[in-house]
């Protein structure tokens, strides 16, 4: 009986390990004291596990057009705060506020969603920092 709960543990720790490496800390992965916000326009969203991504377009003063991907929270989580999947689409024009990636690509936390309307989403997981 104790060899077959060892390596049923086993068995359990060696199948749920890769999800445990996937998920990240937000202090690991991006710098609380970079705040990015920006305007543009969404080009791509990915909503599936471990987190969503998407993806916006940023022009600069000289017209010179910067991808930007943002991390969000997990589609579960943003689900069950009422954001679906049909919230960010490809050409929407959004505010998006977050923190920039420690290795300074374009990439951050993408915190807060705001869009023309007023209108805003947390997109963040929950233990992420919020933008103020």
């Amino acid at each position: 009986m104790r060899t077959r709960l060892m390596a049923l543990t086993l068995g359990l720790l060696f199948a749920i390990t890769p999800f445990l490496q996937a998920h990240h800390s937000f202090a690991a992965e991006y710098d609380s004291n970079q705040p990015v916000k920006v305007t543009g326009t969404v080009t791509r969203v990915d909503w599936q596990n471990p987190h969503i991504w998407f993806f916006v377009d940023v022009k600069d003063a000289q017209g010179k057009v910067t991808n930007w991907g943002f991390s969000g929270g997990p589609p579960g989580v943003l689900q069950r705060r009422g954001i679906n999947r049909d919230a960010l689409k490809a050409g929407d024009v959004v505010v998006v506020e977050g923190f920039r990636a420690r290795d300074g690509s374009n990439n951050a936390s993408g915190g807060k969603v705001t869009f023309p309307d007023g209108r805003s989403v947390f997109t963040a997981s929950n233990e992420d920092k919020a933008p103020r």
